[in-house]
């Protein structure tokens, strides 16, 4: 394999993309507390057999302190179900649920496994002052970490080289002795959000196609009414909008990728209209009950309006209010494959294609 280690190209984009400066205030606040009973035994080779099993780019990573190129490692955008371990000792130290695009170039993490698996320690080099974070056990360099991670993952960045690590799959764990880690991949809570997209009919049926949306419901939301039926709705009195309620598993689609498809399943320059259907309850929004998704939604909106030379109407609100609609209304295009749907049938099928990178 050939290795490149800290070129001048190579720590300038590292000054760049890696640049918070100073240290860590606090430890990850949202740390896991599942107990993994982990019977194996991790030692760390000799510096002869390390020479023997690495690379020279993962030696000189690990044992100096190296850095590789960003955008061109193993697990930038690698986003698999699995646990990354200590390259030289195997022990686990991230897992898939924790790791998130940062956009850095190297692979990033909201938290380790387990804080007890990593040492800190100040880094003075290259003029900066960083927090470096090597593995506890085999005392290998990982990367360094960052108090400018998602907020909503408590809010730290674990800045890692890929060569530091190994990638176990989540269909390799069992085989490879790390069957008790498993339980960590299915750890991670669920996320929701509502989008309005004109008749909630297609607009559901679209996306229970994609990979990683775990639960659809639709109803009315954001309205002046309590309990609105669908004809109260349909007078265009009421203010409710036709939304669906998402629940999603953002290891698998993120918030980001479920927005950006949503903006291929609608005209965001229309107002009040979707498709032949119009009048207010047909407008389109994306209602948040989270605040720390205002970014991610607040960056979207940018980037599809460099799409457009007309204004989004899409709005953006909080959500004030949903009410489950009729159950006739749930899952209408499963029960009626024939019913009305404003969107088309190559839509359905480019969801169910659609992953997220």
């Amino acid at each position: 394999m050939k290795t490149t280690v800290i070129v001048l190209s190579a720590l300038a984009l590292l000054l760049t993309a890696c640049h918070a400066n100073g240290q860590p205030q606090s430890q990850n606040q949202n740390q896991k507390k599942m107990e993994i009973k982990d019977t194996n035994q991790y030692v760390k080779p000799t510096d002869a057999e390390l020479r023997q099993r690495l690379t020279t780019e993962q030696y000189e990573v690990t044992q100096h302190a190296a850095t590789e190129r960003p955008f061109a490692n193993a697990y930038d955008e690698e986003f698999r179900p699995g646990i990354y371990v200590d390259v030289a000792t195997g022990q686990p130290l991230f897992a898939s649920t924790d790791k998130y695009d940062s956009g850095c170039g190297w692979p990033a993490f909201s938290r380790p496994i387990d804080p007890k698996l990593i040492d800190e320690h100040t880094d003075r080099s290259h003029g900066m002052v960083r927090t470096e974070v090597r593995s506890a056990l085999g005392g290998s360099h990982l990367g360094h970490v960052f108090p400018d991670g998602p907020k909503d993952r408590g809010g730290m960045r674990y800045c890692i080289n890929s060569a530091s690590l190994r990638f176990v799959p989540r269909d390799r764990m069992e085989a490879e002795g790390y069957g008790a880690y498993l339980a960590l991949l299915n750890e991670h809570a669920l996320k929701e959000i509502y989008l309005a997209g004109g008749c909630f009919w297609g607009t559901e049926h679209y996306f229970k196609q994609i990979d990683g949306v775990k639960e659809t419901e639709v109803g009315y939301a954001n309205g002046i009414i309590e309990n609105p039926t669908y004809q109260e709705v349909c007078t265009d009195q009421t203010q409710f909008a036709e939304t669906v309620r998402i629940e999603y598993d953002p290891a698998v689609a993120d918030l980001k990728f479920l927005l950006d498809m949503y903006f291929m399943a609608i005209d965001p320059t229309t107002l009040n209209r979707q498709g032949h259907d119009h009048g207010t309850q047909y407008r389109t929004g994306i209602y948040y009950t989270d605040k720390a998704d205002l970014p991610v939604i607040h960056s979207v909106m940018e980037q599809q309006q460099k799409r457009f030379a007309q204004p989004i109407v899409v709005e953006v609100k909080p959500l004030e209010n949903f009410y489950k609609a009729e159950e006739y209304h749930q899952d209408y295009l499963d029960k009626n494959p024939n019913g009305y749907c404003h969107l088309p049938q190559a839509l359905f099928e480019m969801a169910r294609k659609a992953r997220m990178k």
